[in-house]
């Protein structure tokens, strides 16, 4: 595929690249959702892909984004969100992972990001991640006390022709503290079937987020993945973000004036 050139990947009236919901939310938690747009900028004109695919779990997560918007609600937490589909840069990669700028997803071809130059990638860098990690690096600086960081994530029913079983993904870099304690608020609130490190753990590289910005600052922190089939509404999504918000209340005790929030 031939992309157009350009001076930059996105036009002033489609940016910015990332935002925050809920700013000024009152509960020591930030929430995360790397991959919650499927917008793809007019300059890479649909990055080649077919129609079939145009919206489909390679280009962002099914879901996520409705559902950590609810959870954002309940818990009155701020919540930092890409506004660009994670084919374009995936935000809960560094840029020298090649999964960046992903060529392939599964059996999804992404003609768009074949051949990239090494101006390509800078720009994509500067224009998608920079003002993602900066929005999210000056959010956690801004709060009074040390929050816990949650990212919201979900995934496809089925890989490579392969059903996959869990529900509820718990997974933690380093630090597993925040991640046992979710897994056992699952498992006890819940009918899901909540597994630790699934259907991803920190060797698939995943874990970004959490070693970018939680690990360093030693704040609690847990990353989620829903499987998407589970939030494929509004309604489904809300469902879930409920459950989700009262496994997070309790898991980081908050108190009951948190956790009922506010819509």
């Amino acid at each position: 595929m031939k992309r157009p050139a350009a001076n930059h990947i996105l036009a002033p009236e489609e940016g910015p690249a990332a935002a925050i919901y809920r700013a000024d939310g009152r509960a020591p938690v930030l929430l995360v959702c790397e991959h919650a747009s499927s917008y793809i900028p007019a300059s890479l004109s649909d990055l080649g892909l077919a129609t079939a695919d145009r919206l489909s779990h390679a280009v962002w997560d099914i879901g996520a984004i409705d559902m950590a918007m609810h959870i954002a609600d309940l818990l009155d937490a701020p919540l930092v969100h890409s506004r660009v589909s994670r084919l374009v840069y995936d935000c809960n990669r560094p840029p020298s992972a090649a999964s960046a700028f992903p060529e392939k997803s599964e059996t999804i071809e992404v003609p768009g990001n074949r051949d990239l130059s090494d101006a390509d990638r800078a720009m994509r860098t500067r224009e998608i991640y920079d003002p993602f990690r900066q929005l999210l690096a000056s959010t956690l600086d801004g709060f009074a006390t040390r929050p816990a960081l949650i990212t919201i994530h979900t995934f496809t029913p089925t890989w490579f022709g392969t059903a996959r079983a869990t529900e509820l993904g718990v997974l933690h870099d380093a630090d597993d503290q925040l991640a046992r304690a979710v897994l056992a608020a699952a498992l006890s609130q819940t009918t899901l079937r909540a597994e630790m490190n699934q259907p991803y753990a920190a060797v698939d590289g995943v874990t970004h987020t959490l070693r970018e910005h939680a690990i360093p600052r030693g704040i609690e922190n847990v990353m989620i993945e829903v499987r998407n089939d589970l939030v494929s509404d509004q309604a489904s999504a809300d469902r879930l973000g409920t459950m989700l918000a009262s496994v997070f209340a309790e898991a980081l005790n908050l108190p009951t004036t948190t956790r009922q929030g506010a819509r």
